[in-house]
């Protein structure tokens, strides 16, 4: 019979390599902590433009006219003196609407929208919205597009 090797005080390569394994793990938990730590103090904001904007002077539309502003999807309708903001975001799915002959169609799933925004035909499950328009202090429309509004209402000059 061989004699067994007392223990010895130095560490063996066996839990050296476990030690290191260990350590690493708990440093890199550490610093993933640390992580979300930092991101949890940057705040979620999303840098998106305004939905109130000016859509030109009461001059720029005719009398009569259905104008349809592409960078905002909406459109601006005159009738006399009255101005009104309608959206071009179809209730659907969020195509953009088009002019028809009897009011408005959404050219990817044909829902029709009749001159007032209701739908007479097609998937879409409710009525185009109605945005607010004021007159801003320069004299231009001003539409919020964060205020929805009936039908019904509309700016006079």
């Amino acid at each position: 019979m061989t004699p067994q090797q007392p223990p010895s005080d130095s560490t063996s390569r066996r839990s050296f390599v476990q030690l290191a394994i260990g350590w690493s793990v708990a440093a890199l938990a550490a610093a993933a902590s640390s992580g979300a730590a930092v991101r949890f103090l940057v705040p979620n904001v999303l840098y998106e433009p305004s939905l109130r904007f000016k859509a030109g002077k009461p001059d720029d539309f005719p009398d009569g006219s259905v104008t349809f502003l592409e960078d905002e999807r909406v459109f601006i309708v005159r009738q006399g003196n009255t101005y009104r903001c309608l959206s071009a975001v179809c209730t659907h799915l969020g195509c953009t609407v088009g002019r028809s002959e009897l009011g408005f169609h959404c050219p990817c799933h044909g829902s029709s929208f009749d001159e007032q925004g209701k739908v007479k035909g097609g998937p879409a499950p409710r009525a185009l919205e109605w945005f607010m328009v004021t007159l801003s202090k320069d004299r231009h429309l001003l539409v919020d597009k964060n205020e929805r509004v009936d039908a019904e209402k509309y700016l006079v000059l």
